[in-house]
């Protein structure tokens, strides 16, 4: 790797490449960081589209096939950006060609997979290779500094967690058959998609894992429009034809109650059918000494009760997490300026390069991304049996030769 930059590769430019762009471009204007990012190329199928993408996003160079990033020299680390049916494939290549890899979220589509990425990801760290999946909800200040509440413990003995995260994008029947309602390509629906977030925020900021679980997931809308490049009908055509439809084989909605390591209870809704929530993500923390509550629609704030003080005194505080000693805020704004969601991608990117650069390994790593998917595979095992309490297996490793 160059003694001076982070070559960076990414792959897919929608959402999360957007999102993980603007956070390349911006890291090294805010931080004062070991290495500087340079956005070297980034990959797409369509040759016209992922040229603009370059040109939009702040990427010198475009490419239409991911592997020309794991053969080039010029690139130190691949950031992978695409529908997890692919995950599996760019990661372990680019680990296995010496890359470092950021990947999104879930890690991959089945526990099969996630372990061979993880296990890949244990061989590469020994010859000094780095790897990290994309939570960025660990990264906004105001669930970093709920993590260190609990660990400092103000909130004392953990008793109860509930997590929710709602969204309604897919509530009309005639929204399209995109790829995050197939199988084959998101791997389940909203279980991983927002799932996932929740289940990797709350483990992450009491520091318990989920041992066992018992779930219920549904699909609401079993058959929709395919999207009209698909269909081969015009989205303008007007002509009355009626649309090609095809099957939705992923859950619409999730809920599971689940026991923590320490011997507390977690309750967790993930939906995309909450009608008007469009990212309502919660989580609450529930504790002997007192409780803490995180609402991302009031994401520079957090909810804090103190059962400690004297009974008159008591009652829920809201604690404005802007100031300069509360995490990552000290190279952003004046206190009281709020920062918002895309900060969160910087800060993942600022610990990645810090990591990669002193040699350490970065969180969450790809074993503790696996752990997550355990669990994700545990509750779809506990649905498709009715409801049975399923337990969740540890994630052991071995790395690949």
């Amino acid at each position: 790797m160059s003694t001076q930059e982070l070559r960076v590769g990414m792959v897919g430019y929608a959402f999360m490449g957007a999102a993980h762009s603007q956070a390349w471009r911006t890291v090294n204007r805010v931080f004062d960081l070991p290495l500087r990012a340079r956005m070297v190329a980034i990959a797409g199928r369509d040759t016209s589209k992922v040229a603009a993408a370059a040109t939009r996003l702040g990427w010198d160079e475009s490419v239409t096939d991911w592997r020309e990033l794991i053969a080039r020299d010029d690139i130190d680390l691949v950031d992978v950006c695409t529908p997890g049916d692919s995950h599996c494939e760019i990661a372990v290549a680019a680990l296995r060609a010496g890359k470092h890899v950021l990947c999104e979220k879930p890690l991959a589509n089945s526990v099969e997979e996630a372990r061979t990425m993880t296990a890949t990801a244990a061989r590469a760290r020994i010859d000094g290779v780095r790897a990290m999946v994309g939570f960025n909800y660990r990264r906004v200040p105001a669930v970093a500094y709920l993590r260190e509440l609990v660990a400092n413990g103000r909130l004392g003995a953990i008793r109860h967690v509930r997590a929710v995260y709602l969204q309604d994008w897919i509530t009309d029947p005639q929204f399209p058959l995109v790829w995050r309602l197939q199988r084959d390509k998101a791997g389940s629906g909203a279980l991983g998609d927002i799932g996932a977030h929740i289940v990797d925020l709350t483990q992450y900021v009491t520091g318990e894992l989920i041992t066992g679980v018992s779930g219920l997931t549904e699909t609401f809308i079993r058959e929709r429009p395919l999207p009209a490049e698909a269909s081969g009908l015009s989205a303008s055509a007007g002509n009355g034809a009626t649309p090609a439809t095809g099957p939705v084989t992923v859950d619409d909605a999730a809920l599971f109650i689940a026991r923590l390591s320490g011997g507390g209870l977690a309750s967790y809704e993930a939906t995309r059918f909450a009608t008007g929530r469009k990212n309502g993500l919660r989580v609450e923390v529930n504790g002997s000494l007192g409780s803490a509550v995180f609402d991302l629609e009031r994401l520079n704030e957090l909810e804090f009760y103190d059962a400690t003080v004297p009974g008159p005194q008591q009652g829920f505080s809201r604690i404005l997490v802007t100031e300069g000693d509360h995490p990552y805020l000290s190279a952003w704004w004046p206190p009281g300026h709020i920062i918002g969601y895309e900060h969160s991608f910087t800060h993942q990117i600022r610990d990645l390069i810090e990591a990669v650069a002193v040699g350490a390994d970065p969180s969450p790593s790809f074993e503790e991304a696996l752990q997550v998917q355990l669990v994700l595979d545990a509750v779809e095992r506990s649905a498709g049996a009715g409801s049975g309490w399923v337990p969740v297996a540890a994630p052991t490793v071995q790395a690949l030769a």
